[in-house]
């Protein structure tokens, strides 16, 4: 069973330190150029001579290099499978379970190599910072302006795909009652129980956890320093449950109680169903947070035209539809809602939320990192 992404944090599958200075040549791309298109530089289909030579030069790499895409998370397995199917380009996946800063690290660390990332998929923090540091391309899909404005990059260096609500997951069976609200996981019926998909400074979801947790106890986007004492409070009550929640932890009652994405709790409850497992799934109402994980290229890419071609399929109506099969919420709902073409009962499917998400801004979620840089360990540890 896949472990969900962005929670390992630097460890591998068979739990080594994962190391990203591997050696390997620097590329040697013929389709960089076509019909005197640098596809490297390519900042939409049109400069790449249209979406038939970028089809054309994306078939001749044969090639898209990822990482830290799990098969089981927010319905990829499909997504790459599909993608596979209709252009023929083999798409592999280096350590499907690392973190979003593994992502960036082997950005850096394998720059010029044809091993380095094509494409990357991180949390919304994380992705800001990529392209603050210049390490992604800018590059607009077909669908960019349909794109709130909110979720994307102006100049294209990042744009928010699919997403969803932090929410709290429960195995019905091992837990009498379910908490409904952040306030209830406080309760002493919670002993041990309480789990976080990963590292909040090293993972997104985790990240949002402790975002949502602040806004449920006085916090804001601008302060997201309640998040960490609560975390603090479920520590030294004897709630907080170290163990990172996985499917595997979800499925052997390690961690009965789960704050994560919607989309990965529906998931559970679905996979987990034949099983006899009761996995019970709730968008906290005291702590309403929404995000989105963001879509780049890598500058250096080694099949910058595979690359390019990876976005137009996940911006198209095909691509959109298959994250919402999987439970997320694609970024291009709004838009495939009002011209037809979203899967309407997918949509129906999802976990009910009222009102429209709001997010924070990059100096926001900028500010947010350093506070829990310097606080979530000492909250949590001891």
């Amino acid at each position: 069973m896949t472990t969900p992404a962005r929670a390992a944090a630097f460890v591998g599958a068979l739990g080594i330190t994962l190391t990203l200075t591997a050696c390997g040549a620097a590329p040697t791309n013929d389709s960089a150029t076509v019909d005197g298109k640098n596809i490297a530089t390519a900042a939409s289909a049109a400069d790449a001579g249209g979406m038939d030579a970028l089809v054309a030069a994306a078939k001749k790499e044969g090639v898209l290099n990822a990482i830290a895409l799990p098969r089981d998370w927010a319905n990829y397995g499909a997504i790459i499978d599909g993608f596979t199917a209709k252009y023929g380009i083999k798409v592999t996946v280096e350590n499907p379970d690392a973190s979003s800063q593994d992502e960036i690290n082997a950005v850096k660390t394998r720059k010029g190599q044809d091993r380095a990332p094509d494409v990357l998929d991180l949390g919304a923090s994380f992705a800001q910072a990529a392209a603050a540091e210049g390490l992604t391309a800018p590059y607009k899909v077909a669908a960019f302006d349909k794109i709130p404005e909110t979720q994307r990059d102006a100049q294209g260096r990042w744009f928010n795909d699919y997403g969803g609500y932090v929410s709290i997951g429960c195995d019905a069976k091992r837990v009498k009652v379910c908490p409904q609200t952040f306030a209830d996981l406080l309760k002493p019926d919670y002993k041990g129980q309480v789990a976080l998909n990963g590292n909040p400074t090293k993972s997104g979801s985790a990240f949002g956890g402790v975002y949502a947790a602040a806004l449920a106890n006085g916090g804001s986007f601008d302060d997201i320093q309640p998040g960490i004492d609560f975390f603090g409070k479920l520590k030294d009550n004897g709630n907080y449950n170290p163990v990172e929640s996985t499917p595997a932890t979800v499925e052997k009652g390690e961690t009965p109680i789960s704050i994560d994405w919607d989309y990965l709790n529906s998931g559970y409850a679905e996979q987990f169903s034949s099983k006899g497992i009761d996995w019970k799934v709730a968008v906290p109402s005291d702590g309403v947070y929404a995000q989105f994980y963001a879509q780049a290229i890598n500058k250096d890419a080694p099949h910058p035209a595979a690359a390019r071609l990876w976005q137009e399929y996940l911006y198209s109506a095909e691509g959109q539809n298959l994250w919402l099969k999987g439970h997320a919420r694609p970024v291009l709902m709004p838009a495939m809602t009002a011209d037809g073409t979203i899967d309407k009962a997918a949509a129906a499917a999802l976990p009910a939320v009222e009102g429209t998400p709001k997010f924070p801004t990059e100096q926001q979620t900028a500010k947010a990192k350093e506070t829990l840089a310097q606080g979530w360990a000492a909250a949590v540890s001891g």
